[in-house]
């Protein structure tokens, strides 16, 4: 099993800077121990105008046999012959790609301290595999596979399928290829890309794959998996058609992309799923000064204890009631955090259609396991869709809705990004109704967990007056063509209101509002914002 590393270069940047790069010397012939045989780093030439490194892994088949016992295409021959007769030891697969990370491990890291600077340049690089593996699985694959995995990071490939055999033409072409890899880039990213794409091309692993092997890809994947073409090819083939492995990783290369659109951090956005203080409090009901309602009338008339209902609860019932007011069938639950309102309205036999988006993969994850998702009936499943994604930006899966509900939703905006999010949903989505819950700052006197000063959630960027969601809600529905209504919900306080507000659009006009007026919106301030 070979490959080879060349570079060309000049008397300022000479070619063989490829040895510090490597950290492996060129005058020396190296040997180095690897789980299934024995790596050998050479250098057939070495010179300013031009260098190249070489390793040449040889496999123990004894130790491929014993250590992969049971794992992976190694150890689970197809045929009764495999351990004995097999191409493992002579074409690049996943015992390739271990090799280069255990024999190039700080080049593949980008690090060189004898020459600081030197890692991060990009240098003219050809790669050389006499022998890969190009199995397509149902997929095509052979020199085609090769350059839809490597023309997109910008290689130029030269793929040769090698015949079966060359004395008889008539028997076709084998499924391997001799690959030629040119492109200028850093060394440390050609070799995160070999690491991972070596064995998506032969689409088996000689080793049990496991959940780290997720957090392996998205390491070698860090700043060009996310952005490839092929990335469900790579993610699926990669992680050895392992679905839930497959999905996690997908999910976090998604997360990972809104965050950096963002310009947070991953975490930050992924929090739907961490319990608030205003969800402790609304699980007790509302504060004893605003008054609680009972469940039922029943239970007051047979001499029981009322049950005080939560506001999350009649939260969900004002919204449920706002669309049936509509009359829509068809709704985006925008922001559905753990799936409570889908829920609810998959109970409505009216509504035929729901789909839910967030930000979070863990939300949705607790949103599919809440309702059952995979146990649901065929009929039942076909009306609901959990999605990733970021609702300040416009997202072509959200049009042709009969109404978008953003339940507490907006309070967790930063206020510049605000007007992306109006857009989003009033231009470019336009259903034929949006219901819009938030927090009303006014109430929050009323509950007496909460210090004064403070806003209902820790990640609530703003809350606002009853004065300050009003003039929000008259100005998005005249800016975009829609009017509403304003109401409270939940316990009505004479002198503070509701703890909560919402607003019902409803579209007046069909024409689609340019960008230019929600990118100019004027950003609203509140005393109650928090910072």
């Amino acid at each position: 099993m070979f490959i080879s590393i060349s570079t060309t270069g000049t008397a300022e940047r000479p070619a063989s800077d490829l040895g510090f790069l490597l950290h492996k010397h060129p005058d020396k012939v190296q040997r180095f121990s690897t789980s299934h045989g024995v790596a050998h780093v050479f250098y057939p030439e070495t010179g300013t105008e031009s260098c190249t490194a070489a390793m040449l892994l040889d496999i123990d088949p004894i130790a491929l046999v014993r250590k992969g016992r049971g794992k992976g295409r190694g150890g689970s021959p197809d045929f009764a012959l495999a351990q004995y007769v097999n191409d493992r030891p002579y074409a690049a697969s996943s015992l390739l790609a271990v090799a280069l990370r255990t024999v190039f491990r700080t080049a593949m890291k980008g690090d060189c301290e004898q020459r600081p600077g030197l890692a991060e340049q990009a240098r003219p690089l050809r790669i050389l595999l006499p022998a890969v593996p190009a199995n397509g699985a149902g997929e095509e694959g052979g020199p085609a596979m090769v350059r839809r995995l490597f023309e997109p990071l910008g290689w130029q490939v030269e793929a040769t399928a090698i015949p079966l055999d060359e004395t008889f033409p008539e028997w076709g072409d084998s499924r391997y290829v001799r690959v030629e890899l040119a492109a200028e880039l850093r060394l440390a990213d050609a070799l995160q890309q070999l690491y991972v794409l070596l064995p998506v091309l032969d689409g088996a692993k000689h080793y049990w794959v496991a959940p780290d092997e997720v957090d392996k890809l998205l390491a070698a994947g860090e700043g060009w998996l996310g952005t490839h073409p092929e990335l469900a090819l790579i993610t699926r083939r990669y992680l050895a058609r392992r679905w839930s492995l497959t999905r996690t990783a997908l999910e976090r290369l998604e997360l990972a992309r809104l965050a950096e659109a963002d310009d947070r951090e991953a975490e930050e956005v992924d929090n739907a799923v961490d319990d608030s203080a205003e969800h402790a409090s609304e699980a007790t009901g509302a504060p004893a000064e605003a008054g609680t309602t009972t469940a039922t009338s029943a239970a007051t008339d047979a001499g029981e204890d009322p049950k005080p209902v939560s506001l999350g609860v009649r939260r969900r019932e004002a919204i449920l009631a706002a669309l049936t007011e509509v009359g829509a069938a068809r709704v985006l639950d925008l922001g559905c955090g753990q799936g409570e309102l889908v829920e609810a309205l998959l109970k409505d036999i009216r509504v035929t259609e729901v789909l839910g988006v967030d930000v979070s993969s863990r939300a949705l994850t607790v949103a599919a396991r809440k309702l059952r998702l995979d146990r649901m009936s065929e009929r039942q499943a076909a009306r609901v869709r959990l999605v990733q994604g970021a609702l300040t930006y416009t997202d072509d899966r959200l049009k042709g809705y009969d109404a978008a509900v953003l339940s507490e939703v907006i309070e967790h905006l930063d206020l510049p990004r605000l007007p992306a999010l109006e857009y989003a949903v009033f231009g470019a989505a336009r259903p034929g109704a949006v219901v819009v819950t938030t927090p009303n700052v006014e109430y929050n006197v009323r509950w007496e967990t909460l210090p004064a000063g403070h806003v209902r959630h820790s990640d609530h960027r703003f809350e606002w007056t009853r004065a300050e969601f009003l003039a929000w809600a008259e100005r998005i529905a005249a800016d975009y063509g829609y009017a509403v209504t304003v109401r409270p919900v939940g316990p009505l306080d004479e002198q503070v209101g509701a703890p909560t507000q919402l607003a019902l659009f409803r579209r007046t006009s069909e024409a689609t509002p340019t960008a230019t007026a929600a990118a100019t919106a004027p950003t609203v301030t509140t005393e109650g914002s928090a910072a």
